[in-house]
């Protein structure tokens, strides 16, 4: 397998790779992606979110759960899908929120490279998942995983963004100091919960005055 993850996440995360619960997750990783059933992402991008966002480059942090499950969608990227893709719901309420928070327009594609490439970390809680099967990779170890690095940057890093959307999201985050960082909460932008307090969170500017107060230059979103 064909793994990508930036060296400085290698170097903070390097005790929890000779941990026993990563030496079972990659065993059973391994497995998956030898077998019959499609599992996404590719394995190269498995850790596309740390790859392109090395660890002192982290201004924001947005939680997802799981990536998508649909063939050709997942890119690594939480809420992020391929060029050519059509935008999953939850994404194009994103696009909305932000059109409606900054006034900037809905892009073309919805390939959020562009986010983590500025200092965004797009973080799933699990990283990898069967075809057609939402969930089918949870509590294999993934979530210690992430947790693990979010945990670095809360207790490593000051004045970070971390953006939870969701009751998931915000369970995952409860432990983040909110007197060393900026945290906005608020319901999931999937059609289920995207109006009732999404749409008008303002997350996306609120990030970005947070940033500007602390020296760091804003988001293009």
């Amino acid at each position: 397998m064909d793994i990508r993850i930036d060296a400085s996440w290698k170097d903070v995360l390097k005790d929890e790779f000779s941990k026993e619960y990563f030496i079972r997750l990659t065993e059973f990783i391994r497995e998956e992606y030898r077998g019959s059933t499609p599992i996404y992402p590719p394995a190269r991008l498995i850790f596309n979110a740390f790859d392109h966002c090395p660890f002192n480059d982290v201004k924001v942090v947005i939680l997802g759960q799981d990536p998508y499950h649909g063939a050709g969608q997942a890119n690594g990227l939480c809420f992020s899908v391929n060029k050519g893709v059509a935008f999953p719901p939850s994404l194009n309420n994103i696009f909305k929120e932000i059109e409606n928070d900054t006034g900037g327009k809905i892009p073309q594609d919805g390939d959020l490279t562009r986010w983590s490439d500025q200092g965004v970390l797009l973080l799933n809680a699990t990283l990898t998942v069967r075809a057609a099967q939402a969930g089918s990779h949870q509590r294999r170890g993934w979530e210690e995983f992430t947790d693990a690095a979010i945990r670095e940057l809360a207790t490593r890093r000051d004045n970070i963004v971390f953006i939870l959307w969701g009751s998931y999201a915000q369970k995952k985050g409860a432990f983040i100091d909110r007197n060393r960082h900026l945290v906005l909460a608020s319901p999931h932008p999937s059609p289920l919960s995207a109006y009732q307090g999404f749409f008008g969170n303002r997350h996306f500017s609120r990030a970005n005055e947070y940033l500007k107060e602390h020296g760091k230059e804003p988001i293009i979103w």
